[in-house]
């Protein structure tokens, strides 16, 4: 049964409504203004309030932001008079659900509460689904009940509380470095420092000086002694992701700390003892990589104690609508209206599951971050997806079209320009990120750009 808080200054008024909303089968509870309003909601469950907008002291408005700021989804239906329409429609900007108009009619009053609690219990039921699917299926920030997702949290929970080197490998987007903060913050390493680094977004000077410091006039620039990031992450944990960017050089320094646990900032010659634990990532496969002399395969076996696969999202699409549900809940404060997102209408989820997903999970948290501020009713339509996803969703590979004559090396050099455009049509033309959605250096895309003879803008 739900409880609706009737808040007015006029002291008759409160168990007039109150004996209204009780015929309808609810409860109700009593204020005469906004301070004992709050009183009550610190000590009471409530699932609707029911607040006259003028009241001395503390007025609707004001209490209407102190409600919002402890729970954003407990609908308020303002009460108004003759002349604060204005007002009103202020009050719903801020988060209230409608306004009625004093005096209104029961019957009006019974609809809009009706309406009112049928959305708060649709947000309940959401909001305890996703608290069992975390409790069920999630390990930190990382949501998924597929068979593979179910057997990397399984390996988390073994590795995380050791002292292991770990591997972690898959494409762009499928959330490695949410995997090595769970680990991280499943250890007992859990209160020191987790240092991210990306190896691909700096130069090897720079990359250098990043991880392991310098001193005072080591080069030009150098005003000062900088700590790297291995003496930052003493205690705690290292995450370099992309390590297969690594030059030699860099591979050998790095090999060289993991052995004898010490390194030199640039320019010092005075050893750092670093005690840290390093988990690595890579959207290559660093075996290949060894096997192609571009990677120390001694500093491969130093990395690969313990190595994590993570499956792109076209093999997991049982997650898909979890991981939907999880974004639009992160989402849930862009929405214009301030009204929540209740429903994803199902041939989006057909649609979802037929896609590819190039871009695994950030391409998904992309789509509903943008659905959830374009979306102008309460489920998530067809019309709310940007044009290009509905093209490209739409237009699956159907090898039953291929000629039976078709030559393997002609079918995968059209596959393969036919994804480098829709990468950069989902990036608006901005090579890095369509590289990183394909899962390949930004060098090797602009190569193939100039092999299909592709017409770009942004080389950024």
């Amino acid at each position: 049964m739900e409880t609706i808080l009737i808040v007015d200054d006029e002291k008759n008024y409160p168990p007039i409504l109150a004996a209204i909303l009780e015929e309808e089968g609810y409860d109700t509870l009593m204020a005469n203004s906004g301070h004992q309003a709050m009183d009550i909601l610190r000590n009471s469950d409530v699932d609707l309030i029911l607040a006259d907008l003028k009241m001395p002291v503390m007025g609707g408005i004001e209490l209407l932001e102190h409600v919002k700021t402890q729970d954003a989804d407990i609908p308020v239906i303002m009460m108004t008079a003759h002349g604060t329409v204005e007002k009103a429609v202020e009050a719903m900007q801020k988060g209230a659900y409608t306004f009625i108009q004093k005096p209104f009619d029961n019957e009006q009053l019974v609809i809009f509460v009706k309406k009112a609690l049928a959305v708060f219990n649709l947000v309940k039921e959401n909001r305890n689904l996703r608290n069992t699917f975390l409790r069920q299926y999630g390990f930190g920030n990382i949501i998924g009940k597929s068979k593979p997702m179910r057997a990397i949290f399984d390996l988390i929970r073994k590795v995380a509380p050791s002292g292991a080197s770990i591997l972690i490998e898959g494409e762009s987007g499928t959330g490695k470095e949410l995997v090595a903060r769970s680990i991280h913050f499943n250890s007992p390493r859990k209160e020191k420092p987790f240092i991210a680094v990306n190896c691909a977004a700096l130069t090897e000077t720079l990359l250098e000086s990043e991880l392991f410091g310098h001193e005072k006039g080591a080069f030009t620039g150098a005003a000062s002694t900088r700590k790297g990031r291995f003496e930052v992450a003493d205690e705690g944990t290292l995450f370099l992701d992309e390590i297969g960017e690594l030059s030699q050089n860099l591979q050998v320094k790095l090999l060289r700390v993991l052995q004898e646990k010490t390194f030199e900032r640039v320019g010092g010659s005075k050893p750092i003892h670093s005690d840290i634990r390093l988990i690595a990532a890579t959207n290559k496969s660093l075996k290949k990589e060894v096997a192609a002399h571009r990677f120390r395969d001694d500093l491969y076996y130093r990395l690969n104690v313990v190595r994590i696969q993570l499956p792109p999202l076209r093999n997991r699409t049982e997650d898909i609508p979890l991981l939907a549900s999880h974004f639009i809940k992160k989402y849930a404060d862009e929405r214009p209206d301030g009204k929540p997102v209740v429903d994803i209408e199902q041939a989006v989820i057909r649609m979802f599951y037929d896609y590819a997903w190039p871009g695994n999970i950030r391409e998904l948290e992309n789509i509903i971050e943008r659905a959830m501020i374009l979306c102008p009713e309460q489920t998530i339509r067809l019309s709310d997806l940007p044009l290009d996803f509905q093209d490209n969703a739409s237009l699956p590979l159907n090898l039953e079209k291929i000629p039976e004559n078709a030559k393997l090396i002609d079918t995968l050099t059209m596959v393969e320009k036919m994804m480098i455009e829709r990468s950069l049509k989902l990036t608006g033309n901005v090579q890095a990120r369509a590289a990183e959605l394909l899962g390949i250096g930004k060098s090797g895309l602009s190569q193939k750009i100039k092999k299909f003879g592709l017409e770009v803008g942004s080389k950024k």
